[in-house]
């Protein structure tokens, strides 16, 4: 080969290398941007859902349009449960106003036993999409930071890891924790999908139940021109066995602590 045809053969290999150099530099930026694309618009829209659609979400909604509702669910009654489920999605996966709504109007509409489906399908479903959303964001970035943590961090992070099913169960039992939360927290420390997506079918069914539940008696409600009590849920016999069941959740936690601190 001569040295015209070799210095061209080298030109051409520098300059497949440069350009190969620029593409990875510019792709890089663009990759990390386009990962946080799902998180931000749920963001978006949970802000302007928040200031545009809490004056149409309400228990007042439903009560002027509870006839045209329950003649429709009558007659299709199918394509009501499917655009229930959908509408109840879209609330739960942009975070926006209206989810108690929801559950209730589940019970109102479709009774105790299938309304409960429907809620618990649809909300695990919403949950599991902002989860994935967040994770596949900001959730990378906070993971790969924590696993390379020390220090006090580090042992929050390996308890959360060894304690992973019990703290989960805890964040969708416990009443005082908002819904939203405990679907971005675990996203972003990393826990296993396989066990977010079980605690969260498993967890909600306690509040799902009692939500479905008042949504029953609506009709009687709004025929009494009440509004509904949600305070039902602080009635000792129904905030009791939830009680319970963050202690179960929570004695595994415990006895490990117990163990550990016997072998220390």
């Amino acid at each position: 080969m001569s040295s015209r045809q070799t210095s061209h053969v080298g030109g051409r290999m520098k300059r497949t290398k440069s350009d190969s150099l620029m593409s990875d530099t510019t792709q890089a930026p663009r990759a990390g941007l386009t990962r946080h694309i799902p998180l931000l618009v749920i963001l978006a829209v949970a802000t302007v859902g928040f200031f545009t659609l809490g004056d149409y979400l309400t228990f007042e909604t439903l009560r002027d349009n509870r006839e045209a509702l329950l003649e429709w669910r009558d007659s299709h009654f199918w394509a009501m449960a499917g655009a229930f489920v959908a509408i109840y999605i879209v609330i739960v996966a942009f975070s926006l106003p209206g989810a108690a709504v929801a559950s209730m109007t589940g019970g109102f509409l479709f009774g105790l036993l299938a309304g409960t489906v429907f809620n618990v399908f649809a909300a695990t479903i919403g949950a599991c999409a902002i989860f994935l959303a967040a994770r596949w964001g900001l959730g990378e970035t906070l993971t790969a930071r924590l696993e390379s943590s020390e220090g006090t961090v580090k042992k929050l992070k390996d308890g959360l890891r060894e304690n992973e099913i019990s703290v989960l169960f805890l964040l969708r039992l416990m009443p005082v924790v908002p819904f939203f939360v405990a679907n971005l927290v675990p996203a972003l420390v990393g826990v296993k999908f396989r066990n977010f997506l079980i605690t969260t079918a498993l967890g909600i069914i306690p509040g799902g139940i009692v939500y479905t539940w008042i949504g029953v008696g609506l009709g009687g409600v709004f025929d009494r021109g009440e509004t509904p009590d949600v305070s039902l849920l602080w009635e000792p016999f129904v905030i009791g066995p939830i009680i319970g069941l963050c202690v179960l959740a929570a004695l595994p936690i415990v006895i490990k602590a117990i163990r550990g601190k016997k072998d220390a």
